[in-house]
This record gives C-alpha cells, sequence and structure tokens, in this order.
C-alpha cells in the first residue's frame, strides 16, 4: 500500500543556509510514517493500548535537492520489505515541481514496550508487505 503525506514547509524549518534543515526531513519522514499507520488502520493510540509501537533501527536518507521556505512537499511511503520483526518503507520527498528532493529507506521493528524488545510484525501491518 502506497501513501502520499502532504505538507508546506515554515519557518521553524529553515536554517542558516535558507533552506529546510536536515533534521526536518526526518520529522517529515516521521509524520508520513504516521500516516501510513493510520491508513493500515491503526492509530499512535491503538499501539499504546497494544502495548507495542516501532522504532527505527536504520535511516538512510539521500539529500537530492533542497527544498525552501513555502515549498509544498509530497512523501511517497512504499512498503518495501517484510522481515520477522522488522521492516522496510521507501519514502520519496517531491517538491511542488515534482523534482525528487529526498530519497529514504526507513528499517523499523516492531517492539513490546512492556518487555522492551522486538517482536513479530503485526498482522495489521504485514498485510501491506504481500
Amino acid at each position: 500500500m502506497e501513501t502520499i503525506f502532504t505538507l508546506q514547509t515554515h519557518i521553524e524549518d529553515i536554517d542558516q543556509l535558507g533552506h529546510v534543515n536536515n533534521c526536518r526531513y526526518v520529522k517529515f519522514l516521521e509524520d508520513a510514517r504516521v500516516d501510513w499507520y493510520g491508513k493500515c488502520g491503526i492509530t499512535l493510540h491503538d499501539f499504546q493500548e497494544m502495548g507495542m509501537g516501532t522504532v527505527v533501527l536504520k535511516m538512510e536518507v539521500l539529500y537530492l535537492k533542497e527544498a525552501k521556505l513555502g515549498d509544498h512537499l509530497k512523501i511517497i511511503t512504499t512498503p518495501e520489505y517484510l522481515g520477522n520483526t522488522s521492516f522496510v518503507l521507501k519514502q520519496d520527498i517531491y517538491n511542488q515541481f515534482d523534482e525528487h528532493i529526498s530519497d529514504a529507506k526507513v528499517t523499523m521493528v516492531m517492539f513490546d514496550t512492556v518487555l522492551r524488545k522486538g517482536i513479530r510484525v503485526i498482522n495489521q501491518i504485514a498485510q501491506y508487505f504481500r
């Protein structure tokens, strides 16, 4: 299941070089992943109620082109790989001119918040990798 999350950049996203700070891209990608979970039918509240969640194991981000103040960004999140306790989401960011500005692969681990360890990926997520 591929999802599209959109946002507009704001002054707090901009660094002293006049473009979006690299740390803000990480936040944008996180917001798009939360949106992807929601479209899978799982909210952060649902995760809390189940005593589980996901944690980032690895994040690879390639910054291809700068984003600036007021840009309208589109983040496409696509399931790429499913393991036993982990999965990989591919995320691409495009600007309002449909220019590819960032490419990311994020490895997530399903996490039991009580036992504090990785667990099998739940079906509500795993089904979208099949």
